[in-house]
């Protein structure tokens, strides 16, 4: 099944593309949810028509991200967690908890964007990486100490 994409999809395509994919995948996930349209000649037609919209809207976006990321880059996180010996955290840092505390800080940022490399299981310095567009990934300081 051969479909226009109407927005990011990661691992598929990006917004404006013309992709195949599988019947299913197209019936059941893509179309419901308005991520695609089904590609037929006058699709594609007003697709054409559409590019340079679509691209300037993909622009603006990517422009937004790298200014928040630069705000986020200059920021670290301090996050208070139980400790035991050794400096031991009990549990690890979650994204839940990164995105809680950015909040508070002003910025919402979707804890699905942040990314953790390895698990945050020890008081220190730390960092993460926050996806904020595609193309832009920033990182982030993320100290935790002692309660």
């Amino acid at each position: 099944m051969q479909v226009i994409l109407r927005e990011d999809v990661p691992s598929l395509g990006k917004a404006g593309e013309v992709v195949m994919v599988s019947e299913g995948f197209g019936r059941n996930f893509l179309l419901p949810r308005k991520k695609a349209i089904v590609a037929d000649p006058a699709s594609l037609k007003r697709l054409e028509q559409e590019k340079q919209a679509i691209e300037a809207k993909r622009q603006k976006m990517r422009a937004e991200s790298e200014a928040l990321g630069q705000k986020i880059t200059s920021l670290a996180v301090t996050l208070e967690k139980q400790a035991g010996e050794e400096d031991k955290i009990f549990g690890t840092v979650s994204t839940r908890d990164i995105a809680q505390q950015l909040e508070a800080n002003g910025f919402k940022i979707d804890k699905r964007l942040i990314r953790i490399k390895e698990a945050i299981r020890v008081v220190g310095e730390h960092t993460v990486e926050i996806h904020l567009h595609h193309d832009v990934v920033v990182p982030l300081k993320i100290i935790v100490v002692k309660k």
